[in-house]
């Protein structure tokens, strides 16, 4: 698990934990905030096991509607709806076979999948949208989520028999503000996302990352740091070039959190103050080959957001990409 490398107490348990029951087939259930690296962590387990040359599939179960999922998960024979594609299509789940499926924000699924996903695990075996005939499949499955699965299990929106299958061993991952490594995971960030440039980042800065809360962990941390790459001119990255407040406090004119236009309160995120934003957007826009949802993601605000600001400032999506998602 190298790519786990780390000096946090907690974090080198979790590695030890994962070590014992990567290739024994036992269902991982990872629990931390949002942006605490859960998917990173699922993909490391997958490439240090037996399964590493198979495929590694993943799904948010919150960033698909209801109406999709079940398509998306367990894939659907041809006609099996109207609007089915004219050769069916294989979900997630075949997708994954011989390797690992991991379900991001498993809290979120429907209670109807959830009973499906109990088959997958309890037999081993899907049935496809459109087939009565049931499908072997070998598979790992680790799930993520940030909410209380206990607590959805008493209040019924999420299946006890379900939770009791995946929490083959629970593992928590730390938020970054907790972390013992915080600087070493700052500077691995700031060499990551420089891309071979040569930059440096005065004490100040430093100080002022380090004391930052990070409430959108790793992913927060990861465009801060985007950003001051971006609208940094001298190849060092002082306090100025950051979009947070010279305390490590969010500034009042670079709100943390602030409301999107559909009234909801977006993922944690300093926001890019106006001159920047557009080349901050299409930056996202272009790591994520203009998929609105995952560029979305990236910059933890909502997709409405997203597509009203690429309209405020005219991003149009290169003609190859003008209908993705």
């Amino acid at each position: 698990l190298g790519n786990l490398a780390t000096t946090d107490s907690r974090m080198k348990q979790n590695v030890r934990c994962a070590r014992q029951v990567m290739n024994k087939g036992i269902p991982i259930l990872l629990i931390g905030e949002t942006g605490t690296g859960k998917e990173v962590f699922a993909r490391a387990l997958h490439d240090a096991s037996d399964r590493a040359s198979k495929p590694f599939v993943a799904l948010n179960c919150a960033s698909i509607p209801e109406s999709l999922i079940e398509s998306e998960l367990f894939g659907y024979k041809p006609g099996a709806f109207t609007g089915a594609h004219i050769k069916g299509m294989r979900g997630k789940i075949l997708q994954s076979d011989g390797g690992t499926l991991f379900l991001d924000e498993i809290g979120d699924m429907p209670l109807n999948l959830q009973t499906r996903m109990l088959r997958v695990l309890a037999e081993k075996e899907i049935v496809p949208l459109g087939s009565e005939l049931p499908v072997k499949v070998n598979l790992n499955v680790i799930c993520a989520t940030l909410r209380n699965l206990e607590a959805l299990v008493r209040t019924g929106q999420f299946r006890e028999d379900l939770y009791y299958r995946l929490n083959g061993i629970t593992i928590v991952l730390p938020p970054l503000r907790e972390r013992e490594d915080k600087g070493t995971l700052i500077r691995k960030v700031l060499a990551a996302e420089s891309g071979g440039r040569d930059f440096a980042i005065t004490d100040e800065a430093f100080q002022t990352l380090l004391r930052h809360s990070w409430p959108g962990n790793i992913r927060e941390l990861r465009n801060v740091v985007r950003y001051a790459l971006a609208v940094n001119e001298s190849g060092t990255i002082g306090v100025e070039d950051l979009p947070l407040g010279s305390t490590g406090i969010p500034s009042p004119s670079l709100p943390v959190g602030a409301m999107d236009s559909e009234g909801s309160r977006d993922a944690v995120h300093p926001q890019p103050i106006p001159a920047k934003e557009r080349t901050v957007m299409v930056d996202a826009l272009t790591r994520q080959r203009w998929n609105l949802s995952k560029a979305a993601k990236e910059l933890c605000i909502s997709r409405p957001t997203l597509y009203k600001k690429m309209r405020q400032h005219a991003i149009v999506p290169p003609h190859k990409f003008d209908r993705k998602a």
